[in-house]
């Protein structure tokens, strides 16, 4: 649960509202409720934030926010005027708010039923399709609390944001005044607008999924010189699987001087490695993976395949380190995969990924396999690899599997060019 308003606002803190939500470019970021406790963030994001963009937002120069701005965009109501924040490792990324209006443009409460919206998005995250999720939150959220119509007005040269409004498939209405497009349309639902939403969702779980499957770079995380460890069993599977992408063995117990282990480039830390890293598998005891996830984070990796145990499968103490896991990966927006998870395969000759426990995988083909079971996953590709089937992609792991940040994972067929299509799968 996020942070609590104080007691003289109407509504407590809307937990409900809280979501995470995948990106265009398969990232994912978290979704709440703008409270008093965010000033500072608040201010940190609009520093961030380009004057152009700034301009776009206010319609004059803005170069900073006063201490009256900073009080009205930190204290809502959670009814007639709510803000909402998109977030990655706790940072502001962009936010949206929405004030309700009479038929005259003035503040007001309900029975009006029409609010004014207004976004803002860092530029360095403009593009992501950050805004068209906000744009389906906050009108989730306005319909909730009966606002049945939105009124943005937009700048002529903000054509990004015009995009983003025209693009949601709403009934909508513009008009021009001097010189502002003003847009208004209904929240109700089309037929448009549910489609719109799937298919952006849709190909946002398949990019999400394809950074996992289709890596450029893996680094395994506790690599040991141990023979037989799991976390060099894994690194020897990717090397001699022929991994078409960059490959990295990290582990704090390297020699300072280590400069390759078992034929890759080794590091004692992931921060260490000077390339962007897609995925990074971790191999180390569950008291340390904490400090590993936090290193993939500060370092931009964008999927993780934890096959540590000691999680929810060995009793309560261990289904609290789980809870703590899945909300340390959504402070960072990584996708996850775990944790106790027998690890990703990919036999796509673009790829060839095996970023698993498996010693040995199936030829590539179209077969796609996805099992919540470890001890089922190996039983199939065992018994396929005898059977000489072909399957492109496999992923084995525990129950708690969680590819898409705590939502349903989708099961996924990868053909031998690297195509996905994803399918709803029950959890």
């Amino acid at each position: 649960m996020g942070p609590m308003q104080t007691a003289s606002d109407r509504h407590e803190y809307p937990a409900h509202w809280e979501a995470d939500v995948v990106l265009r470019d398969g990232g994912t970021a978290r979704i709440r409720p703008i409270t008093v406790d965010d000033a500072e963030r608040l201010v940190s994001f609009y520093e961030q934030v380009s004057d152009e963009s700034k301009y776009y937002r206010f319609f004059a120069p803005y170069p900073r926010l006063s201490a009256k701005d900073v009080h009205r965009f930190t204290h809502h109501d959670f009814v007639d005027r709510v803000g909402l924040a998109a977030t990655i490792g706790g940072e502001f990324i962009a936010t949206v708010r929405y004030d309700r209006i009479n038929a005259a443009g003035l503040s007001a409460s309900a029975p009006a039923d029409e609010a004014e919206v207004a976004f803002l998005v860092q530029d360095a995250h403009q593009g992501r399709g950050v805004a068209s999720a906000l744009l389906e939150h906050i009108a989730a959220v306005a319909r909730e609390r009966d606002i049945r119509r939105f009124a943005a007005e937009v700048l002529p040269a903000n054509s990004k944001m015009i995009k983003v409004f025209t693009d949601a498939g709403y009934t909508q209405k513009r008009s021009f005044e001097d010189g502002v497009v003003r847009l208004e349309f209904d929240l109700e639902p089309t037929d448009r607008s549910l489609a719109v939403q799937r298919a952006r969702e849709q190909r946002a779980e398949a990019r999400s999924v394809q950074r996992l499957l289709a890596p450029g770079a893996v680094a395994v995380i506790g690599a040991g010189r141990t023979p037989g460890g799991v976390g060099r069993s894994i690194l020897g599977n990717l090397r001699d699987a022929g991994f078409t992408g960059r490959l990295y063995a990290v582990n704090r117990a390297f020699p300072e001087d280590l400069k390759n282990f078992d034929e890759v480039p080794a590091h004692r830390s992931v921060l260490d490695i000077a390339e962007p890293v897609d995925l990074a598998v971790v191999a180390v005891p569950a008291a340390h993976v904490p400090e590993a996830v936090a290193e993939c984070g500060e370092h931009g990796v964008q999927g993780l395949v934890v096959v540590s145990s000691g999680y929810a499968e060995s009793g309560p103490e261990g289904r609290e380190r789980q809870r703590e896991l899945v909300r340390q990966i959504r402070t960072y927006g990584m996708r996850l995969i775990g944790p106790n998870a027998f690890g990703v395969i990919n036999t796509s000759p673009e790829v060839r990924l095996n970023a698993s426990l498996a010693p040995e995988t199936p030829r590539p083909g179209r077969i796609g396999l996805y099992a919540q079971s470890g001890a089922i996953g190996i039983a199939l590709l065992s018994r396929l690899h005898r059977r000489g089937a072909a399957s492109p992609g496999t992923r084995a792991c525990r129950p708690s599997c969680r590819p898409a940040t705590a939502r349903t994972c989708p099961a996924t067929t990868y053909s031998s060019t690297g195509t996905t299509t994803p399918t709803p799968m029950s959890p």
